[in-house]
């Protein structure tokens, strides 16, 4: 099944973002098999949006990747229903950590200490910005390109500071940040299912 070929079928006004959607499947893939993480960090919405990603790929999506018996050393009982997962850290819920340096430090560089603390090379970072322009998940984007991390952004149309500090920028083609935040989701369910087809058996 090819579901960003799906998703611009049923979305046609994402015609110009497969290109980019095919290239973070393939990022993703292989943090994966390299045995690296995601790192995902937005605000507001796009907060929420990084939390819905990580909970598609942490666990089952559409299919629901069972472990063969056998494959790790756990019993039947429990390994019967655990499903494979691929690693995502939605940033926003370490609020302690970012409460405590935002107090003591600088709040516009929450995201970035988080990335610096937890990011690793081979790892990915994923920002959202309906402008592209948020200072805080652009500082975050810079740390990770810094330390050796594949960065994606997803923005509106213009695609601001993400654009130019990014490997990958899916910009979808609005302006207003309501629309823009309604044509993220296909977006990332695309990437997501995408992820999880190329990924894992039934």
């Amino acid at each position: 099944m090819d579901y960003i070929k799906d998703t611009v079928r049923r979305y046609p006004m994402l015609s110009d973002c497969r290109e980019d959607m095919e290239k973070t499947v393939d990022i993703i893939c292989g943090m994966h098999k390299g045995g690296g993480k995601l790192l995902l960090c937005g605000n507001g919405g796009s907060s929420s949006d990084c939390e819905h990603i990580s909970g598609e790929l942490l666990k089952g999506f559409i299919k629901k990747r069972p472990y063969k018996k056998g494959e790790i050393g756990l019993e039947e009982e429990i390994l019967s229903k655990l499903q494979k997962g691929i690693a995502a850290i939605p940033l926003s819920i370490l609020t302690a950590s970012l409460s405590a340096f935002g107090n003591d430090v600088e709040s516009s560089l929450g995201y970035a200490q988080l990335v610096q603390s937890l990011g690793r090379k081979g790892d990915v970072f994923i920002g959202i910005s309906t402008s592209g322009n948020a200072k805080n998940v652009a500082a975050a984007a810079k740390v990770a390109k810094a330390m050796g991390m594949t960065a994606i952004g997803l923005t509106g149309m213009g695609g601001g500071e993400l654009s130019r500090i990014c490997d990958v920028t899916i910009k979808v083609p609005e302006t207003e940040t309501y629309k823009i935040q309604e044509l993220h989701l296909p977006v990332y369910h695309a990437l997501c299912a995408q992820c999880e087809e190329n990924l894992f058996e039934e």
